[in-house]
């Protein structure tokens, strides 16, 4: 079911979802959280599929905010606000309301937004392209409990890095981040094999690909080792090589779906590490509301001292190496848990087999 309205007001959409909750005979409410996209026309439909295919695990009401652009001054001096309410089959698991500000009101979309969030929900924003430089303290974001941007979506991504290093606030992430869940779960499971020291490492991907600087950043804070970022063709990620004193350690993706895992004298493995989908991303997003402690730190660790070498602004050395008792333990512990937020299950046996005659 789908219900325009033009140059209508909050109240005014509050009464049409009621209204379309009836007709479609589903009175009852049972959504858990509200998600606001802020984009663009362009992107806002590959978004809005992202989100309904989303919100099959996660029923949310979800909210697009559209700025259009106005095209003249006198334009831009007349405030508008049309809407589409989407309910049914027309909105996935939950609600839609798509907003498109005109003029001034653009301006003060947050409080065009406030009255159509879902009274005691948590509130996540998600910004797919174009997000602010500080999402917190955007009018936008600060309505949220969580804050999802997308580096991947920037036309510098490593300088987008930075900029979210320098204005993190807990609650923050990146899809670039959750793109790297199944190979933080499938390392740290792999370190647990092994009892030897790791010495080094290397993530080749992707020139323009913030993941692997983010998987890279993540190794060198929880292994305390130097790590170098490698080019490759892609696409994405393609290898992650931990060089320790038991020789090394490789997961190599050269198609985008499926890798090799290489330990030493072991045979090698097939895992499964298919590149998802946005809507799958997302999903992995809403799963956890509260700060990803683990994120944080690894984004602070800063791009600039990959490769071994401190940035200008921190010349102090890297810490010691960890051996591997606290690699086995701690890329299990620490890496597993710690590194993938507490929130990531580990490989099945179906995903990773285990070798014959190898000692756990």
């Amino acid at each position: 079911m789908k219900i325009d309205l033009t140059d209508t007001t909050a109240s005014k959409i509050n009464k049409a979802l009621v209204k379309g909750r009836r007709a479609i005979g589903t009175p009852a409410v049972g959504m858990v959280l509200t998600l606001v996209i802020v984009t663009d026309e362009e992107n806002a439909y590959d978004a809005l599929k992202a989100a309904n295919d989303a919100s099959r695990e996660h029923p949310s009401r979800t909210i697009v905010v559209v700025k259009r652009a106005s095209r003249s001054p006198r334009d831009r001096t007349q405030s508008r606000l049309d809407a589409e309410v989407r309910l049914g089959a027309e909105a996935g698991t939950g609600e839609t309301v798509v907003l498109r500000l005109y003029g001034e009101v653009a301006d003060h979309a947050q409080s065009v937004a406030l009255p159509l969030l879902l009274p005691d929900a948590p509130v996540v924003v998600w910004w797919p392209v174009g997000s602010p430089s500080d999402p917190a303290k955007d009018p936008l974001g600060a309505l949220g409990q969580r804050r999802v941007t997308d580096s991947y979506s920037s036309e510098k991504p490593v300088e987008e890095l930075r900029i979210r290093a320098e204005n993190y606030e807990p609650g923050d992430t990146d899809l670039a981040w959750a793109r790297i869940t199944p190979w933080r779960s499938m390392l740290a499971a792999a370190l647990d094999q092994v009892d030897c020291e790791v010495i080094s490492a290397e993530v080749s991907g992707e020139e323009f690909n913030p993941s692997v600087e983010l998987l890279a950043m993540w190794l060198a804070d929880r292994l305390h080792v130097h790590v170098r970022r490698g080019v490759s063709g892609g696409p994405g990620l393609t290898q992650v090589r931990l060089e320790t004193t038991g020789g090394p350690v490789t997961l190599h993706r050269p198609d985008g779906a499926m890798a090799t895992l290489t330990l030493q004298g072991q045979p090698d493995r097939a895992v499964a590490l298919k590149r998802r989908e946005t809507s799958e991303l997302m999903a992995e997003e809403l799963r956890r509301l509260d700060p990803d402690d683990t994120y944080a730190s690894a984004l602070r660790f800063g791009v600039d001292r990959l490769g071994g070498t401190p940035s200008s602004a921190d010349k102090s050395p890297l810490p010691t190496r960890t051996p591997a008792s606290a690699v086995s333990d701690s890329a299990a512990k620490k890496s597993a848990s710690a590194a993938t937020g507490g929130d990531v299950s580990r490989p099945t046996p179906a995903q990773m087999p285990p070798a014959k005659g190898t000692a756990k």
